[in-house]
Parts: C-alpha cells; sequence; structure tokens
C-alpha cells in the first residue's frame, strides 16, 4: 500500500507543482509524477531534519516542505527535459 500511497501522492504534488510553476512544462505526465514522488521523499527528509516531520494534526509544515521541493523537483526536470530531449515542434 505504501507504494501506492507514494505514486497517488506524486502525482497530486506533480501536478500542483505544474500548475504552480509559469509557463509551459514539456514533460510527459508519467515524469511529472516520478517528480513529484521526488519531492515529496525530499520534502519528507527536510520535514525531518527540521523536526515536523510529525505533529499532532495536519502536518501543515511538512506538506508545505513538499510541495517546495517538488517545485523545485519539477522545474529543474523540465529544463534537464528539454536539454536532453530538445523542443520539438508539433506541426
Amino acid at each position: 500500500m505504501g507504494w501506492l500511497w507514494a505514486i497517488i501522492v506524486g502525482f497530486v504534488l506533480g501536478l500542483i507543482a505544474k500548475a504552480i510553476l509559469p509557463g509551459k512544462q514539456h514533460s510527459p505526465l508519467w515524469l511529472i509524477t516520478i517528480f513529484g514522488i521526488i519531492g515529496g521523499i525530499i520534502g519528507n527528509a527536510l520535514a525531518g531534519a527540521f523536526g515536523i516531520a510529525a505533529t499532532p494534526g495536519i502536518d501543515w509544515g511538512r506538506h508545505a516542505l513538499q510541495i517546495i521541493a517538488a517545485l523545485v523537483v519539477v522545474g529543474v526536470g523540465d529544463m534537464l527535459y528539454i536539454a536532453v530531449r530538445g523542443r520539438k515542434k508539433v506541426a
């Protein structure tokens, strides 16, 4: 069940990051999901380092760190995707 939740949360984080970032992201949806999963893992690690990983109630700090990390990973990942793949014009 842990992997299923990681995929679902990664998908949601990736979509939120994609919606917040300005401009068009060229990465496919499956890659945005992977970027979201990576952002969630990094956000959880940062929350643990700051001591806010487990708090009573809703973990707003952890969720904010996950979204910030997903924004960075999606932004950098999309730039790398464009650099490796190149911009292709659709006719």
